[in-house]
């Protein structure tokens, strides 16, 4: 019996190590904790100001996750992607309490391109990666519409190609967002819908030019609604529409990045309409090989309102090593008419009041 288990054991060894041979697999686990302090100014309509410990993001939101490959030969990969945010201020998962909020997806890469299916970042996320210079900052165009940095999608079927030094990509979804909870871009609109092939579905697509110069990337989201979704979208012919042209230019060591980003959303009631122009500007300097400055201004201008705001933030970031930084931000949102857009992502604001705040805080990778 001993020398069968000992056969059985060898043979299964061997056949792992015949494997490997053939098909090389390779899981990493990474992540980012970013955590600070942020005051700022006129938090209600009675002025009163606050200090607290931020949850959505820092200099970029936290997470954890796990990136795995396996080569299947002549240029082919399997690939996944398991990413889950965190709430440093509770130790809570972010994304409405999904343990893969932020991206769980599986697929094929190679000479194609990539080609993936599940929980993805789509289009519109992908479109401003090289040119807003701000990214996710706690101070930064996420406050003027928080969809930019969770632009994600559920249920979705996703393309992307790299050819010489230009990008086509596309995202399909059969329903983009299951979660009324997965915070402040939620949408509560699941689709897979008998009967109804439109509800909730979104289509996002992109095209890029880079080289070392410059690069210039336009893309393309729409969102069809459904009963009980957020925004007024209350029927499969409601939709929420954006369109993005975004560009940046190297100047030496300087790196300015512009862009604007038009959206049209017709919801079930006109009540709900909505048309603005997000336009913005920045740039990114390194004072030193450590010390690097970035600034930026946006300006969200609603169609056939006053109710329009503007931001300005400045943020300085030192790095102590690879991975790990200290940074500081001081920004200021005008809000005109009574718009009332906080300055900070997820903070507060009196209608038709400005804002100013300072944050500072410690990012590190791993």
């Amino acid at each position: 019996m001993k020398k069968v288990v000992l056969a059985a054991t060898l043979a299964l060894i061997g056949g792992a190590t015949a494997s490997s041979a053939i098909a090389q697999s390779q899981v990493t686990i990474y992540g980012v904790v970013d955590s600070g302090l942020v005051y700022t100014t006129n938090t209600n309509a009675a002025g009163d100001s606050m200090v607290k410990m931020p949850g959505l993001t820092g200099s970029v939101p936290s997470r954890l996750g796990f990136r795995g490959t396996e080569d299947l030969g002549n240029g082919l990969q399997a690939i996944f992607v398991l990413e889950g945010g965190l709430n440093l201020d509770t130790g809570t998962m972010g994304q409405g309490n999904r343990l893969f909020g932020r991206q769980a997806n599986v697929g094929l890469k190679g000479g194609f391109g990539t080609l993936t299916l599940g929980r993805q970042i789509n289009m519109t996320f992908l479109s401003a990666l090289k040119s807003d210079v701000m990214g996710p900052n706690l101070f930064s165009m996420s406050s003027i519409d928080l969809y930019i940095p969770n632009a994600r999608s559920d249920n979705a079927i996703g393309y992307l190609g790299n050819f010489s030094a230009f990008t086509v990509g596309a995202t399909y979804s059969l329903g983009r967002d299951a979660s009324a909870a997965g915070g402040p871009s939620a949408t509560n609109c699941a689709g897979e819908v008998a009967g109804n092939s439109k509800a909730c579905r979104q289509v996002t697509a992109l095209l890029g030019y880079d080289n070392k110069a410059w690069g210039v990337t336009t893309s393309y989201d729409i969102m069809y609604g459904n009963a009980g979704a957020a925004g007024g979208l209350t029927t499969s012919e409601s939709r929420d529409r954006r369109t993005t042209l975004n560009g940046y230019a190297m100047v030496g060591a300087t790196k300015i990045g512009a862009g604007v980003m038009a959206r049209k959303k017709t919801a079930a009631t006109p009540a709900n309409d909505l048309k603005t122009d997000l336009y913005y500007i920045g740039a990114s300097y390194p004072l030193t090989p450590a010390l690097q400055l970035d600034g930026q201004v946006a300006r969200h201008d609603v169609d056939g309102s006053a109710n329009d705001s503007t931001l300005s933030v400045l943020r300085l970031t030192y790095s102590l090593s690879k991975r790990t930084a200290v940074y500081s931000s001081l920004g200021h949102m005008k809000n005109n008419g009574s718009a009332a857009i906080a300055l900070d992502v997820g903070g507060t604001v009196g209608a038709g009041i400005n804002q100013s705040g300072l944050s500072a805080g410690l990012r590190h990778s791993f």
